[in-house]
């Protein structure tokens, strides 16, 4: 397959699509970004899960539930497009997603293991979508997007979130 184009997606993406490897499928790409991301995770300091760089900023185990809410809600729309569902999905407001999550009393353990499961789970279900599936098209606020876009906005978006933390948080 080829190489994904810019308009495959909408620009509010094109930071997440830069920082995946589109040289990659997608399925190699998620097992990848997972790979690095789990070894990530794991060598935390305990003493960082609670921690946010500033008032109102999210803490290690916000900003990890972040990444598991966000890919299951990439992964609703990846299905919904995949089955040539032509409904425009709404985005999500993440802050409400984080404040009602109660991440801060999770074993962050438990959150790694949640992720893994949530990725595992992503990686086979692109595994199983055909190059004509990953080629269609759907809309999220009013903005088209493919179904392989989504996936490579899913690994983009872990990425950009361990760059954040790897910057203000360690």
């Amino acid at each position: 397959m080829e190489s994904i184009k810019e308009d495959e997606y909408n620009r509010f993406y094109k930071t997440y699509i830069d920082l995946a490897d589109t040289s990659k499928s997608v399925v190699e790409n998620l097992q990848s970004s997972f790979n690095e991301a789990l070894i990530f995770f794991k060598g935390l300091p305990e003493e960082k899960y609670l921690y946010s760089y500033a008032e109102g900023k999210w803490t290690l185990k916000e900003l990890l539930e972040h990444i598991i809410d966000a890919e299951r809600i990439f992964m609703y729309r990846a299905l919904r497009f995949a089955r040539k569902d032509k409904t425009d999905l709404p985005g999500f407001e993440e802050n409400n997603y984080v404040k009602n999550a109660n991440s801060n009393t999770r074993d962050f353990n438990e959150l790694i293991e949640e992720f893994s499961m949530v990725r595992k789970s992503t990686a086979v279900m692109f595994a199983n979508f055909s190059e004509e599936v990953l080629l269609q098209i759907g809309t999220i606020d009013g903005n088209e997007i493919t179904v392989r876009a989504i996936g490579y906005v899913n690994s983009g978006h872990l990425k950009h979130h361990i760059n954040i933390i790897k910057e203000r948080y360690l």
